[in-house]
């Protein structure tokens, strides 16, 4: 599990002013913590552990100190800027259900004999920390056209220690047919 050193933040100081000298705001909140904590961490560091864990993923939360299991709730990305300017942690209880989201990743695409849609990009569920995860992989390479995968079909689906808030026959990634190359026609001189 990746570990990721914040400070606590000083509220008089404005979060823009704190992005221009590098670092990216957020907070780490809990049932167990007294009150939401604002934090500040180096730029450099969120990168680094968003390239291994996304929104849902679970790290280990060092606050001056105090280290805190957490859970990755949200990641607001400026889209103009292509910076990460907040991210929220979740400090998870341990025998405590967390609800959280995990995000599909295809796999095998380029064997697949037609062409995949994702319908589903996430399925939202609620487990116990050790069972939490923020990727679920899908294997499509043995699907053909007219095939289909619904989230009941997901071995996920199937864990016990996992109780799914996304509906079961909701469609996670459908099969079309490759559209057919475009048939040139004889030009009329040549006719």
């Amino acid at each position: 599990m990746n570990t990721l050193k914040a400070e606590k933040r000083d509220m008089n100081t404005k979060a823009k002013k704190l992005r221009r000298e590098g670092f990216v705001t957020g907070t780490v909140f809990g049932r167990e913590l007294s009150e939401t904590i604002p934090l500040k961490m180096e730029k450099a560091a969120v990168e680094r552990l968003l390239k291994s864990e996304g929104k849902g993923g679970r790290v280990l939360l060092d606050v001056e100190g105090q280290v805190y299991n957490a859970l990755i709730k949200e990641v607001d990305y400026n889209p103009l800027k292509r910076q990460v300017d907040e991210i929220d942690f979740q400090a998870l209880v341990n025998g405590e259900k967390v609800h959280s989201t995990a995000e599909i990743h295809l796999v095998g695409a380029d064997m697949c004999a037609g062409v995949p849609e994702l319908m589903l990009p996430e399925i939202s569920y609620r487990a116990l920390p050790d069972s939490l995860t923020d990727r679920i992989q899908v294997n499509i390479s043995h699907l053909k056209a007219g095939d289909s995968i619904k989230v009941g079909d997901l071995d996920f689906a199937k864990d016990e220690n996992i109780e799914l808030m996304t509906d079961l026959d909701k469609i996670v990634v459908a099969i079309t047919e490759a559209p057919a190359a475009p048939v040139e026609e004889a030009s009329e001189a040549e006719q």
